[in-house]
């Protein structure tokens, strides 16, 4: 929207770049200072990260742009509200070896690493403790065992942190040891950097992903139209040719997205540039983002009321994920 970065050739460097100051946010945005002390303490709890090609689709002074709102630290999450917790989803109950999670029958999700190129301000993993789930050679090797012994394992899911912050040359090493196991047929990737950070999908890297044996699924995450420029669209059109199949959820946001009119226009948007809708999840009750917190009927309104609108394709599925269930919890179960 600023149209004023010129921005990096490579990833990595854009990656180097990341803003983690308040000071440096505020400055660039033109944001009242009267915000900054609280954005330093919010930020002293759950670091700021804003990679630059999202700064630039943020509109200069304005507090109410969706985008600021997602990464903006605010003096709200300094807050304590009742039911609000540091592990919403009570993953370290299914955290059977450091790094996996695997909380659904037929497939595992791995934590490749802790790092982001972008931080959320609503990120249920805000406190997750990554220094315990390194992924090192040792800790790899009883992954790839717990997988190998469970034959009901299909699937693979790298999230993080996000995985694709990880270098071409790990990722391909980490598929190859992968590809030994039979019994696994998929290899699913959750990343925001294809949206927040596109220049991340690379010849290198659609080459790798179109030579796996696996069917490989990309979800992305994406919670407003605002998100989706022609960056992105380049990008989900290189991972759609090298045979990806790519899916987007999002989160329902006070503030952000909270509104029939914005995620009308975000499936409509997603889907011309070739992404289809799959989960629109309620607010996970992480401490610290209490403030974009929606109530269940209201959410539930607003997906009725998209229900009259779009075509059942391009209407994401209101989901909750419920601790100790074997699946996401449908809010609307005869949702198509």
């Amino acid at each position: 929207m600023n149209s004023t970065i010129k921005l990096p050739d490579s990833w990595q460097t854009l990656l180097s770049q990341t803003l983690k100051r308040p000071e440096e946010l505020f400055s660039y945005l033109q944001l009242p200072d009267s915000l900054l002390d609280d954005a330093n303490r919010a930020s002293l709890e759950f670091a700021m990260r804003v990679p630059l090609p999202w700064l630039d689709r943020i509109e200069k002074g304005n507090l109410d742009d969706p985008l600021l709102r997602q990464i903006l630290p605010l003096g709200d999450e300094l807050d304590t509200v009742p039911g609000f917790t540091n592990d919403p989803l009570e993953e370290m109950s299914s955290n059977p070896v450091e790094g996996l999670i695997h909380k659904y029958k037929g497939r595992v999700l791995v934590v490749l690493t802790g790092a982001c190129a972008i931080n959320c301000r609503y990120c249920f993993r805000r406190h997750f403790p990554y220094a315990e789930n390194r992924l090192g050679p040792e800790q790899w090797q009883k992954i790839l065992d717990y997988i190998t012994a469970d034959t009901s394992i299909t699937e693979v899911i790298f999230s993080g942190g996000d995985p694709l912050v990880s270098s071409d040359t790990r990722l391909t090493q980490l598929l190859n040891d992968l590809q030994k196991i039979p019994h696994l047929t998929r290899l699913r990737i959750h990343s925001r950097l294809p949206v927040v950070l596109p220049q991340r999908v690379t010849e290198s890297l659609t080459t790798l992903l179109s030579q796996t044996r696996f069917n490989i699924v990309t979800v992305i995450h994406s919670n407003h139209p605002q998100e989706l420029d022609p960056s992105v669209a380049k990008a989900v059109k290189q991972l759609s040719q090298a045979g990806v199949t790519v899916l987007n959820q999002a989160v329902l946001l006070r503030g952000v997205n909270d509104s029939v009119e914005v995620l009308q226009a975000l499936s409509e948007k997603l889907f011309s540039i070739g992404v289809l809708p799959y989960y629109l999840f309620t607010f996970d009750p992480v401490k610290g983002a209490a403030h974009f917190d929606v109530p269940d009927d209201e959410a539930k309104q607003i997906i009725s009321q998209l229900q009259n609108l779009l075509p059942g394709y391009l209407v994401p599925k209101l989901a909750r994920e419920i601790p100790g269930q074997g699946s996401k919890t449908l809010l609307i179960p005869n949702q198509e």
